[in-house]
Protein backbone atom coordinates (compact mmCIF):
# COMPACT_ATOMS: atom_id res chain seq x y z
CA UNK A 1 0.00 0.00 0.00
CA UNK A 2 0.67 3.77 -0.43
CA UNK A 3 0.17 6.72 1.88
CA UNK A 4 0.24 10.36 1.31
CA UNK A 5 0.42 12.82 4.08
CA UNK A 6 0.05 16.13 3.24
CA UNK A 7 1.32 18.60 6.56
CA UNK A 8 0.36 22.16 6.13
CA UNK A 9 0.43 25.03 9.01
CA UNK A 10 -2.69 26.22 10.25
CA UNK A 11 -5.14 28.30 9.83
CA UNK A 12 -3.71 31.77 11.69
CA UNK A 13 0.11 30.43 11.81
CA UNK A 14 2.33 32.95 9.83
CA UNK A 15 4.05 31.21 7.09
CA UNK A 16 6.89 33.10 5.99
CA UNK A 17 7.95 30.64 2.40
CA UNK A 18 4.07 31.00 1.70
CA UNK A 19 4.71 35.11 1.36
CA UNK A 20 7.70 34.77 0.19
CA UNK A 21 6.17 32.51 -2.72
CA UNK A 22 3.26 34.89 -3.21
CA UNK A 23 5.64 37.87 -3.20
CA UNK A 24 8.06 36.49 -5.77
CA UNK A 25 4.74 35.27 -7.81
CA UNK A 26 3.35 38.86 -7.86
CA UNK A 27 6.86 40.23 -9.18
CA UNK A 28 6.76 37.83 -12.13
CA UNK A 29 3.47 38.92 -12.75
CA UNK A 30 1.34 36.26 -11.49
CA UNK A 31 -1.44 38.63 -10.26
CA UNK A 32 -4.48 36.18 -9.67
CA UNK A 33 -2.93 34.37 -6.84
CA UNK A 34 -4.83 35.42 -3.69
CA UNK A 35 -2.65 33.71 -0.83
CA UNK A 36 0.10 30.86 -1.38
CA UNK A 37 0.58 28.39 1.23
CA UNK A 38 3.79 25.81 1.85
CA UNK A 39 3.88 22.60 3.40
CA UNK A 40 5.45 19.21 3.04
CA UNK A 41 4.40 15.89 1.56
CA UNK A 42 5.37 12.54 2.92
CA UNK A 43 5.08 9.29 0.63
CA UNK A 44 5.40 6.11 2.80
CA UNK A 45 5.27 2.67 1.34
CA UNK A 46 3.35 -0.18 3.96
CA UNK A 47 2.64 -3.60 4.23
CA UNK A 48 -0.94 -3.69 6.37
CA UNK A 49 -3.39 -5.72 6.02
CA UNK A 50 -6.12 -3.59 4.99
CA UNK A 51 -6.49 0.12 4.59
CA UNK A 52 -8.26 0.52 7.91
CA UNK A 53 -4.93 -0.55 10.40
CA UNK A 54 -3.03 1.20 7.32
CA UNK A 55 -4.41 4.24 8.18
CA UNK A 56 -4.53 3.97 11.80
CA UNK A 57 -0.52 3.07 11.41
CA UNK A 58 -0.13 6.15 9.28
CA UNK A 59 -2.69 8.61 12.09
CA UNK A 60 -0.19 7.24 14.66
CA UNK A 61 3.41 8.42 12.67
CA UNK A 62 2.05 11.58 11.91
CA UNK A 63 1.26 12.55 14.94
CA UNK A 64 3.98 10.69 16.62
CA UNK A 65 7.10 12.29 14.17
CA UNK A 66 5.77 13.77 11.07
CA UNK A 67 3.42 16.87 12.13
CA UNK A 68 3.68 19.17 14.50
CA UNK A 69 0.25 19.37 15.59
CA UNK A 70 0.62 22.36 17.83
CA UNK A 71 0.87 24.24 14.69
CA UNK A 72 0.52 21.98 11.67
CA UNK A 73 -2.80 20.34 10.60
CA UNK A 74 -2.85 16.94 7.60
CA UNK A 75 -4.22 14.57 5.52
CA UNK A 76 -3.63 11.19 5.02
CA UNK A 77 -4.87 9.44 1.68
CA UNK A 78 -4.44 5.43 1.32
CA UNK A 79 -4.16 3.82 -1.87
CA UNK A 80 -3.23 -0.11 -2.77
Amino acid sequence: MKAIVNVYLKEGVLDPQGKAAHHALGSLGFDNVADVRIGKQIILKLEAKDIDAAKAEVKEMTETLLANTVIEDYTIEISE
